[in-house]
């Protein structure tokens, strides 16, 4: 009989290909290098407004909508007739809107894993090939040479082509720029759960405890007042029990995003999303927490901005 299933044969050369990239140590030289040179820009808090802090999520994929939609529109004017000052005006807008966007991707990108660095050095460099590409076009366009303007427009829409493709491993296969505590709702069921005995948690030290199966970062401070935050940094899951608790903060080890301890707010980033926080109790001597709504975590955030 006669088999309905799809062949078994493994990944394609696309997925093979974007494996080894991963994998890809040679490159790690000038990851090191780029990405001392973007932390070091003197953004001060221009940084969060290029991650996304404020928008809740990655700035840099919203951006990157206007060079990409203004080049594939002057591709099109490029195969009708009469359109050739359009196509320049397209153009050179997609080659000015993709500075900033550029600079919001490097930002993000510095504060990835390593294997995510190696992907998103190789998506750069296809969409610097691209602007490249395109510049070259608008130049040529301006001195009359309008078939070697569209041949390096079209070549530098195939080469940003291939950079949102390489962008699409890094944002769904890889996920960077997404929020690595979502599930935490799914996972802890309604009411108070126990965490352990306050006796055992020492004071003003993170230690790293269970609620449901969720692993959570409990902080216990002067007064028996308990804070309980999901233990994986909605950035890129770094282990906020190991971070530094400092007023009323706890700092991710991995990329230093700072979280509040008593709502979860995402005071800085590299974070966008904050971290998911619990109500405490203690009964009995023992410790139990229940999950926060995502309506108080915003009210106490905004409680605070406001004063």
């Amino acid at each position: 009989m006669r088999s309905i299933l799809p062949s078994a044969q493994g990944p394609g050369r696309i997925l093979r290909g974007m494996d080894r990239l991963e994998q890809a140590k040679s490159l790690d030289g000038v990851v090191g290098r780029l990405r001392d040179a973007v932390r070091a820009l003197p953004l001060g808090s221009g940084r969060d407004i290029l991650h996304g802090r404020w928008l809740g999520h990655p700035v840099h994929p919203v951006m990157v909508q206007v060079p990409v939609g203004t080049w594939f529109s002057a591709a099109l004017l490029d195969l009708m007739p009469g359109q050739r000052r359009a196509a320049s005006a397209l153009i050179g807008a997609g080659l000015a809107a993709a500075a900033p966007a550029a600079l919001a991707g490097w930002t993000d990108w510095a504060e990835l894993q390593r294997r995510q660095m190696r992907v998103g050095l190789v998506h750069a460099a296809a969409n610097l090939t691209g602007v490249g590409l395109y510049t070259g076009s608008l130049v040529a366009r301006y001195r009359g040479r309008t078939a070697l303007g569209k041949a390096l427009g079209f070549a530098g829409l195939a080469a940003v082509g291939v950079g949102g493709a390489i962008g699409g491993h890094l944002a769904y296969r890889q996920a960077s720029g997404a929020n690595h505590a979502e599930a935490v709702p799914d996972l802890v069921g309604p009411g108070w759960h126990e965490v352990g005995e306050v006796a055992d948690l020492p004071v003003g030290r993170p230690v790293r405890r269970h609620v449901a199966d969720v692993a959570v970062l409990v902080v216990r401070e002067t007064g028996n007042r308990v804070h309980v935050l999901a233990a994986e940094c909605s950035h890129m899951g770094g282990p906020l029990s190991d971070g530094a608790v400092e007023d009323g903060c706890v700092t991710c080890p991995w990329h230093g995003s700072v979280f509040r301890l008593e709502d979860g707010w995402n005071v800085r980033g590299p974070a966008t999303a904050p971290q998911p926080a619990f109500e405490t109790r203690i009964t009995g001597g023992r410790v139990e927490a229940r999950l926060r709504g995502p309506a108080s975590q915003h009210s106490a955030a905004s409680s605070h901005e406001a004063v």
